[in-house]
């Protein structure tokens, strides 16, 4: 069991179950799962960032990722049905905490003039989504092996009923959200 995981349980639930004024503990939101993602739309003409990106996420996350594809032809942009254009993996469990704790405690601090997350990307159901600019804030990625920046989305899942218990949940585990 991750360390984070271990503090939610022992820490952290009773606190948000005091604050969002829950009666039952299994009301109390939780993360369900972290889903990371890596648009390559320049892969349409290099097949190679394909392998590059999928190389990356799987040292990001420790998880192998998933090869996306397209699902229709939009002749605007060259781009035919079923061609590979991104990669993505879905965290689960132990792997999604230590990666949450890796976003929050290393990655993110690491961004240029960062000053928090902003607290407008809830979706209404209490998942965050986030996008990066560039994969190099994760200290596992070897700066001198990437050809391509490329930046990915992470959207953090939750079991929050709204955007309020999510904000709660996030905050209360050490997500840099600004007010």
């Amino acid at each position: 069991m991750s360390n984070l995981k271990k503090t939610y349980n022992e820490k952290f639930k009773p606190q948000i179950q005091k604050d969002l004024g829950l009666a039952n503990v299994m009301d109390v939101p939780h993360l369900e799962k972290i889903i990371v993602n890596m648009g390559l739309g320049e892969a349409l003409q290099n097949g190679k960032l394909i392998d590059a990106g999928v190389e990356q996420l799987r040292i990001i996350t420790g998880q192998q990722p998933v090869v996306t594809r397209s699902k229709k032809a939009i002749s605007n942009f060259k781009l035919r049905e079923g061609v590979p254009i991104g990669v993505r993996v879905t965290l689960r469990g132990n792997r999604m905490y230590e990666f949450f704790e890796r976003l929050v405690s290393f990655a993110l601090p690491r961004v240029r003039d960062f000053k928090g997350l902003s607290a407008k990307s809830f979706d209404g159901r209490g998942n965050y989504t986030l996008g990066l600019k560039e994969q190099l804030i994760f200290p596992e990625i070897d700066f001198d092996k990437i050809e391509h920046v490329k930046g990915m989305n992470i959207t953090i899942c939750t079991s929050a009923q709204s955007d309020d218990a999510g904000k709660v949940l996030l905050k209360s585990m050490g997500f840099p959200l600004r007010n």
